[in-house]
């Protein structure tokens, strides 16, 4: 194929609605554990096979699995045959982008042209100005679903392709579904991170309205009461979850999460352990479990003669869980700071060091999953380790990642609490005024930064980095 036309195979390739031109990057996920989940997905839920056998084929592409690729579109394709016999165009649309996509990067190019040309003719047929690009709601469905399966840093896009769709078919009850999963997990995000609170009550209700066989988002309408203090309406919508669908994992996942949440943790335990049966890869259920069998620890610890014996075999089998989830998912960065908060329960401190080490080693952390971990790091020097100094360094460097978010806050409090104790009890010196001053000037606070800055040079008067910090913050507001 020549230069030119390999060009304008490009330029056409780029403009088909597919997992390809959906900027879904692979850092962001671990594709093993991702593989998993849709295969469990299409074994629990095969009527939704189609758009999870196109992402598995993406999946495989990530993978350098092409020929794997190719065989998860074939299986797509049999399945739009079985499923949508007189739509086989409107329904292959995706399918096909990624066929064309995987033979264009297996160089097979006039495969990859072929079905570029079977996609423009296709939406050429269902709308007359449509160049390979078309918008249809299920294929915003589809995008919306796969956005989700990438995790959080794609949750606010998967809200918008699921409202674009909805505009055209509003009762449509898979979009619905996907819209209100996606406002409940963008809801908790911004909870812990930050960011603008959007309620996701309503949708949840009216997905749970339009498809009352959904037992996932059933869940998560339970979960969304129960996090605004209606437990008891909540629980009623998982007892009738249980009904509906007892062996389906991803619902009793969520049920698990409620019992554990209402402190009704060998319940969650019972259900975790059926579900795990069903899906064994699974690495939330792993999560779930070790935060569980943890909750476990710290209830027993709380009595008056606690069995050594018991909490031992329980502390073991939360860090195995723990583990379990980070092997199979390395990029579940919660999951290391749970592990080591349970090492450092069980006074194994320098498995808890080695754990936050290891995670802040890596160069994959978003700002925010960073925060999260200084903040805890923080917590454990601060409470287990009894070092304030290093409680305090850990502290500042979560507020030196200037993004708002609630481990943030509470490494702000936690430090000014610590550094106002100290110089309350008289024990203060420059350092510690000088330390309040940054922490100040970090959190913005320009007068007060100026203040403390001033107190710890009337201490420590040829210190140079106070000045420095002194002269940069006048200079600031004068200017």
């Amino acid at each position: 194929m020549s230069t030119i036309s390999k060009d304008s195979l490009k330029t056409s390739l780029l403009q088909l609605e597919c997992h390809f031109t959906w900027a879904l990057l692979k850092e962001h996920v671990s594709l093993e554990a991702l593989e998993e989940t849709i295969l469990d997905h299409i074994k629990f839920l095969a009527k939704y096979e189609i758009r999870d056998y196109n992402l598995l084929s993406y999946v495989k592409y990530l993978k350098n699995s092409n020929e794997e690729a190719l065989i998860s579109l074939k299986k797509a394709e049999e399945a739009i045959q079985k499923r949508h016999p007189d739509e086989i165009d409107r329904r292959s649309l995706v399918t096909w982008g990624n066929y064309a996509w995987i033979y264009y990067h297996m160089q097979r190019y006039e495969e990859a042209q072929t079905y570029v040309s079977k996609v423009e003719n296709s939406c050429k047929k269902l709308s007359s100005s449509a160049h390979g690009k078309i918008e249809l709601p299920e294929i915003y469905a589809e995008q919306g679903w796969a956005l989700l399966r990438f995790g959080r840093a794609y949750f606010e896009r998967a809200v918008n392709c699921f409202e674009n769709g909805l505009r055209s078919e509003p009762n449509n009850s898979d979009l619905s579904a996907g819209y209100a999963t996606a406002m409940y997990r963008l809801k908790g995000d911004v909870q812990w991170y930050g960011g603008e609170r959007r309620p996701c009550l309503e949708a949840l209700k009216r997905a749970v309205a339009l498809n009352p066989m959904d037992t996932s988002v059933m869940a998560l309408l339970a979960l969304e009461l129960q996090r605004l203090d209606r437990a008891n309406e909540g629980e009623r919508y998982i007892e009738e979850g249980l009904q509906k669908t007892p062996d389906f994992p991803v619902f009793l996942r969520h049920a698990a999460n409620f019992y554990r949440k209402a402190k009704q943790v060998n319940k969650a335990v019972e259900i975790l352990k059926k579900a795990l049966a069903l899906t064994p890869k699974s690495v939330v259920l792993h999560h779930q479990l070790g935060l569980c069998y943890r909750s476990k620890v710290l209830q027993l610890k709380k009595t008056r003669y606690p069995r050594r014996e018991e909490i031992e075999n329980l502390m073991e089998l939360a860090i195995f869980h723990f583990k379990t989830a980070i092997d199979k998912k390395p990029v579940f960065f919660s999951a290391y700071s749970d592990l080591a908060k349970t090492y450092a329960i069980d006074k194994r401190y320098e498995e808890a060091e080695e754990t936050f080490q290891k995670v802040l080693q890596r160069n994959d952390l978003a700002c925010d999953e960073k925060q999260d971990i200084y903040f805890n790091y923080g917590n454990f020097h601060q409470f287990d380790m009894k070092s304030e100094s290093k409680a305090i360094k850990y502290y500042i460097e979560c507020l030196k990642l200037e993004m708002d978010s609630y481990p943030r806050k509470r490494s702000s409090e936690a430090v000014k609490t610590l550094l106002k104790q100290k110089i309350e009890s008289g024990l203060g010196d420059a350092t510690d005024f000088g330390t309040l001053g940054l922490v100040h000037k970090l959190n913005g606070n320009k007068q007060e930064a100026i203040e403390w800055y001033e107190e710890a040079i009337a201490l420590d008067p040829n210190n140079e980095e106070y000045l420095n910090a002194l002269t940069e913050l006048r200079l600031s507001i004068t200017s």
